[in-house]
């Protein structure tokens, strides 16, 4: 699978984990809301199907990184991250495409403990309207997988950037080289099934590992104590939950 399209590939990760594809050698279809031809992303509204059936044409698989990346009244988060990810797998059926990497988020499972272990039996806990949502997606390529074959990873990411920002990310952060690498595996193991891995560097504070990084062949390589830090990190305090401020705040209303 060589030729892959990235949804959201004018935010924060999709601008720097482009490069990292390239560089391994895949063929990229770039497409975000909007036309950005200077830096050849196309324009696809995830709420619209057809417009997702267009651009997934000829591609091999689909790394879905595209929506709201945050907090957000319902309604919002309904139409870019929910009924964005439907189109997302419906597209992919239609077209037999096999092959989706889904960004999730740890905020799936925001309402536990700050650094209690996690694995793949944890309940989910949404902190937010958003970690709903992608919990959401993660049931729905489970449904994709179990109907239509569509084979998928669920990346439950920390904080992916390429410094570390705050003193919570030592725990949570995920290096873009290692999500360039799991990524490569999803579309280069010979059977991927439907798998979920919590999208984090091998960081000495750590709490969240799954047994289907091992299946998937990916073992995260960089560490967060090792990656540079922002010279001025956010001021945040570390509370009790695992989400922090997104756990902390009230949900928003319509």
């Amino acid at each position: 699978m060589t030729r892959l399209l990235i949804t959201g590939a004018a935010g924060t990760i999709g601008t720097v984990l482009a490069p990292e594809l390239t560089a391994l050698g895949y063929d990229l279809v770039l497409s975000d809301l909007k036309d950005d031809v200077a830096r050849g992303i196309r324009g696809a509204d995830l709420t619209d199907l057809q417009a997702m059936t267009d651009i997934m044409q000829g591609v091999d698989g689909v790394v879905h990184l595209g929506g709201m990346a945050n907090e957000a009244p319902f309604e919002v988060v309904l139409d870019a991250n929910i009924r964005g990810t439907y189109h997302v797998f419906e597209a992919a059926r239609r077209l037999g495409i096999k092959r989706v990497v889904f960004a999730s988020s740890y905020h799936v499972v925001g309402f536990h403990p700050f650094r209690e272990p996690l694995d793949e039996t944890a309940p989910m806990r949404p902190d937010s309207f958003y970690g709903l949502s992608k919990a959401y997606g993660e049931l729905l390529a489970r449904t994709y997988h179990d109907k239509c074959g569509i084979q998928s990873v669920s990346v439950r990411i920390g904080s992916c950037f390429p410094t570390v920002r705050s003193p919570r990310m030592l725990t949570t952060w995920l290096s873009i080289g290692d999500f360039a690498r799991l990524i490569d595996r999803a579309f280069t193991v010979e059977e991927l099934g439907c798998l979920m891995v919590y999208g984090v560097s091998n960081n000495e504070r750590g709490c969240m590992v799954s047994s289907d990084a091992a299946k998937l062949g990916w073992a995260a390589e960089d560490r967060s104590e090792d990656a540079p830090m922002d010279p001025q990190p956010e001021s945040e305090v570390i509370g009790p939950l695992l989400g922090g401020p997104f756990a902390e705040k009230d949900l928003p209303r319509a």
